[in-house]
């Protein structure tokens, strides 16, 4: 047991000795991070079929999407901290889901398989971000971003277009960092929605677990 304690203190020393302090904050207004998101919206909507006709006569044909990867969401976040409790600055947030069309007679056997098919959300935004909670060595926060989510891939849309733009907005309820002298870990909960309209939804709450590391200089 006082080696548990031990470790501890240890751990908390090296962590006050390393916690970022209002003189470095007043040096380090920037703040440079990436990070990585899930995929739990895309793969709720997009996977591999739950069946695959195998009864029917072989001259019956269906194209199935199958093998679908998600790769899940990568992003990059420039804030400038103006204060303890308010930052600014801007996001930029890529996805993409990938999967082949395979076709399929009545039996289930294959007859032929596409080439990789694709889509991806490019998400591009400011971003602000309010902290009500500042400690050396914790910060927990809030965040909001509104901007654009450009939508593309192998696909076309009803409009016949590979291309399509939507708004995009993106909230954290809940971050938190912990410092180590100019360097962070983060984990952020929240959800990021991009649509063209009520009719169009290219996300809808995706990104809702974040963890990302950075730098504040």
């Amino acid at each position: 047991m006082k080696r548990v304690w031990l470790i501890i203190a240890m751990c908390s020393v090296t962590l006050g000795l390393f916690a970022e302090t209002r003189e470095d904050f007043s040096s380090r207004r920037n703040e440079l991070r990436v990070g990585w998101g899930d995929q739990l919206f895309e793969s709720l909507m997009w996977h591999n079929p739950v069946q695959i006709a195998t009864t029917l006569p072989e001259t019956y044909t269906a194209v199935y999407h199958e093998n679908y990867r998600h790769n899940q969401h990568i992003w990059a976040e420039y804030l400038w901290r103006f204060n303890y409790w308010f930052a600014l600055g801007g996001m930029v947030d890529v996805s993409e889901v990938g999967w082949n069309d395979v076709t399929r007679n009545g039996q289930g056997t294959e007859i032929m398989r596409s080439k990789r098919k694709y889509f991806y959300n490019c998400v591009i935004m400011p971003n602000m971000r309010f902290t009500y909670f500042h400690h050396p060595n914790v910060n927990i926060y809030s965040s909001l971003g509104i901007g654009m989510d450009i939508n593309g891939g192998t696909e076309t849309n009803a409009r016949g277009k590979k291309t399509d733009i939507g708004l995009a907005v993106n909230g954290t309820v809940v971050g938190v960092s912990a410092n180590y002298d100019r360097w962070f870990m983060a984990v952020d909960l929240g959800g990021l929605t991009a649509l063209k309209d009520k009719n169009t939804i290219f996300l809808a709450f995706s990104r809702m677990i974040n963890v990302s590391i950075g730098v504040r200089f």
